[in-house]
């Protein structure tokens, strides 16, 4: 049956492909956006614009509106949720928050993969003093703001909360995080990685499978946290030795004591148990799958 889906960032990365997806299934689709990222969807879609941090803009943009579906690719803080909260309370009937692998950073380690209940969102402090929107901090801010946004939300439980707990998504050319990229530039360059432990693996997923995971959940019924990743995780030297396998080119490392000296590079292993996931019905698919395509896209992207 056909929805009506508002998605809160989809002109760019894998909230472009979400909304494609969404197109395709025959969903009515409104996007929110500053207008300041074409997209390519032309009339196929309705277009909002407006500040998602504006709480008075997203009032008015939004006040006779209802929808079906909400996809929140912007939810940054704790200051997003509340206005999420003023803004859809009682005007959607699924609210699903993008959220990221990174909230678990800051636990112990287990020894095992991280389950959603190992985030106890319930516990989490929220500061209401920090300067949420201050745009220089928007770095030193993510994971925090991340798990409190989530936990004001669940605090609050006004809306039908799906949170969606992405590993680190990986794409073509349109990823502009430049991740993946670090790796292609370096062993194309000759240079040399610097990791902490090679058995500190992460989970990671590939654009077009967040965007895939994400139109799957908009079209259930459970809620709560969900983590999301592909099969077989890879840790910072495991992946630079696959570009440069891809690549033909020489992988030149050294180990160091201290971690986070390249993307992804962790003292401790970072991977998410996607046994809910499964349980639920959803085939996450495996790292090989799409990796190396992945790789050279990005080799090509930078020539």
């Amino acid at each position: 049956m056909p929805k009506h889906s508002l998605v809160i960032g989809g002109t760019r990365f894998f909230g472009k492909l979400l909304v494609q997806r969404l197109l395709r299934a025959g969903h009515r689709v409104t996007i929110a956006t500053r207008g300041y990222a074409p997209d390519p969807f032309g009339s196929r879609i309705e277009r909002v614009r407006v500040d998602r941090r504006n709480e008075h803009a997203m009032r008015n943009a939004f006040r006779d509106a209802t929808f079906d579906i909400v996809y929140d690719q912007m939810c940054y803080s704790p200051l997003d949720a509340a206005i999420s909260t003023r803004v859809f309370a009682g005007k959607v009937r699924r609210y699903i928050m993008t959220s990221t692998i990174d909230a678990y950073r800051g636990l112990e380690s287990t020894g095992r993969p991280l389950r959603e209940s190992d985030l106890a969102v319930h516990a989490q402090r929220i500061d209401t003093g920090y300067p949420w929107h201050d745009p220089q901090r928007a770095t030193e801010s993510y994971i925090a703001g991340k798990v409190q946004a989530e936990a004001y939300l669940v605090r609050d439980g006004s809306l039908p909360l799906v949170t969606v707990r992405l590993a680190h998504v990986l794409g073509g050319p349109e990823d502009f995080t430049g991740r993946l990229a670090y790796y292609v530039d370096l062993v194309r360059q000759g240079g040399t990685l610097r990791y902490a432990n090679p058995q500190a693996r992460v989970s990671f997923m590939e654009a077009a499978g967040a965007a895939d995971f994400l139109a799957w959940a908009g079209a259930q019924d459970f809620t709560g946290p969900v983590n999301a990743g592909a099969e077989e995780p890879l840790s910072a030297y495991d992946l630079h030795a696959r570009v440069a396998r891809v690549l033909d080119e020489s992988a030149h490392s050294v180990q160091v004591a201290q971690a986070g000296g390249s993307p992804f590079d962790f003292a401790q292993p970072l991977v998410l148990d996607t046994t809910r996931a499964r349980a639920l019905g959803y085939r996450f698919g495996h790292t090989d799958e799409w990796l190396d395509d992945t790789i050279r896209h990005h080799d090509l992207a930078f020539i």
